[in-house]
């Protein structure tokens, strides 16, 4: 496999890079990850959802740098409290985007200085000026361009302009939409509106986490011509009224099935049959193929729900762990965990090192949107797609350029969580 190419190896190696590279500084400036840690071991606390926390990834660092990664894993609420009131139980953060409106102003987050990053000028155009193939995407919510720079290293306040300090470095990222089960709908879904569309009541499913759910309900709304939100990531209470309203009424005349909140549930809601469309993720949706079920990531007319996270640095992080830390995005950035995480479905930061660790079958599958010259597998060998198969949603030009909005925490948020019950007890 070609993820392997530039693997260090040899004991020689580690001796005579560190003979030329003095310190920790050379070593992030070279891009090289030699494993000189061994004798004085770090472990870098690196909180986040575990959806995130990859056991490889965190197995090839140790192999690759000597340093250890202790995961500490936590609901996405709860790592932005913990980011808010605990930036000593860290050394890492991944975050999604939208929660940095909450943690920014504390000062609890360090800017990531881009000097110090090898790759930052390689970063997506997605997250730094809101492009994709020269062409700006939709950017309701909270787009990462609104918050990826900071004004200084020890800023709370988000800088309108790019800088030297970002706030977050991206690591996964992707474009959500509506899983289907096509064997069982036997027609072509083209709208976010036939999610509520009666002839599939008892058989759909919404997602109930309360920010992102109620973005589904207005990609619908707006679908059906019911109403146009001028950002959907930042309604005023009487758009969150309507929404509610018309999340409510299609309960009441029975249209789900499930509101789910659990990623193995939407898989088994979609396995079993017992729902044909449902908000869904792609990983879920990659899950029910490897059981055999006939599942598409399904692509919609008025475009995608999109989200995106990164890894962040505590304010307080200092020394050798800091060192680390950098040391360790650095590596996240140089290509195999890009290769890793493409291969599941997600998309990474720096698309060129993730392009030089994958097969060019694999490249061509996964993001250009070309039929799979041989069959597609997960990292643990799983058949995800057939020789002949296209990927849901083509390419990374078409899916990423199809962005409607953005995961956002609205102003009103404490109201719509409140409105949102209202739903969930209807």
């Amino acid at each position: 496999m070609a993820d392997d190419c530039n693997d260090v190896s040899g004991p020689a190696a580690p001796l005579q890079r560190r003979t030329l590279l003095k310190g920790t500084a050379g070593i992030l400036a070279s891009g090289m990850f030699p494993a000189v840690h061994a004798a004085d071991p770090i472990v870098l606390r690196y909180l986040g959802t575990a959806v995130n926390q990859d056991k490889a990834i965190g197995e090839k660092f140790e192999k690759d740098t000597g340093i250890k990664i202790q995961y500490v894993a936590v609901t996405t609420d709860d790592v932005t409290k913990r980011a808010v009131t605990a930036p000593n139980s860290f050394d890492l953060i991944d975050t999604e985007y939208f929660s940095l409106k909450n943690i920014v102003p504390t000062g609890n987050l360090k800017g990531i200085d881009t000097k110090r990053i090898k790759n930052a000028d390689k970063i997506t155009s997605l997250f730094t000026t809101g492009m994709v193939a020269g062409k700006a995407v939709g950017d309701q919510g909270t787009a990462p361009k609104k918050v990826i720079y900071l004004e200084g290293e020890k800023s709370k306040v988000f800088a309108k302009a790019p800088t030297q300090f970002m706030s977050l470095i991206p690591t996964v990222y992707n474009a959500d939409t509506l899983g289907i089960r096509p064997d069982l709908i036997k027609r072509p879904i083209s709208s976010w509106a036939e999610l509520l569309n009666p002839e599939f009541k008892g058989k759909a499913a919404i997602l109930n986490i309360p920010s992102i759910g109620i973005m589904d309900a207005a990609m619908v709304v707006e679908a059906m011509g019911l109403y146009k939100y001028p950002d959907k990531g930042n309604m005023t209470k009487k758009e969150i009224d309507l929404t509610i309203k018309v999340l409510i009424e299609a309960k009441k005349a029975g249209q789900f099935r499930s509101l789910w909140k659990d990623f193995n549930e939407s898989v088994n809601l979609m396995a079993s049959g017992e729902v044909v469309i449902q908000s869904m993720w792609s990983p879920a949706v990659t899950a029910v193929r490897t059981k055999g079920i006939a599942c598409n990531f399904q692509p919609l007319k008025e475009g995608y729900r999109a989200w995106a996270a990164g890894f962040g640095l505590p304010a307080t992080l200092s020394g050798k762990k800091l060192d680390a830390a950098y040391e360790f995005i650095n590596w996240f950035l140089d290509g195999w965990a890009g290769a890793y995480l493409n291969r599941q479905g997600y998309y990474s930061a720096v698309l060129d090192t993730a392009k030089a660790k994958m097969d060019t079958y694999e490249w061509a599958y996964w993001m250009e949107g070309k039929p799979a010259a041989q069959d597609i597998k997960s990292p643990k060998g799983d058949v995800l797609a057939k020789k002949g198969d296209v990927r849901d949603g083509g390419s990374y030009e078409a899916r990423m350029g199809g962005i409607a909005c953005w995961n956002a925490v609205m102003d009103e948020n404490a109201y719509m969580v409140k409105k949102w019950n209202e739903f969930v007890a209807a």
